[in-house]
């Protein structure tokens, strides 16, 4: 395998705006989301971080084994329709960046 076919992990950082009366139940729709999302092949693993400052902000960092694996997850959950239990606790649409690790 030469080096530019290596498979290289990637970091999806999912921004997600709650609305501040769904609050409540953000925790558990987002965990029992999470549980399809950590099951999926390919995922490394997902965090959930809440900003300190406005708790209606929220960030998932999901690592993936390859660009592949992130984009099989993602095409998946829009042809399946499973963002639906959370559309309508969000502010707005989530908004979702990738990053590739550096070797620095």
């Amino acid at each position: 395998m030469s080096e530019s076919d290596e498979i290289m992990p990637v970091t999806s950082i999912v921004t997600l705006t709650l609305k501040p009366e769904s609050l409540a139940d953000a925790e558990r729709v987002v965990r029992e989301s999470l549980e399809l999302t950590r099951g999926f092949q390919g995922n490394l693993g997902v965090d959930v971080l809440v900003d300190q400052a406005d708790p209606t902000r929220w960030l998932l960092i999901e690592r993936w084994e390859s660009e592949e694996a992130d984009s099989a997850y993602r095409a998946y959950r829009a042809e399946n329709g499973t963002r639906s239990a959370l559309g309508p606790l969000l502010a707005g649409a989530p908004q979702v960046v990738k990053y590739d690790v550096s070797p620095a």
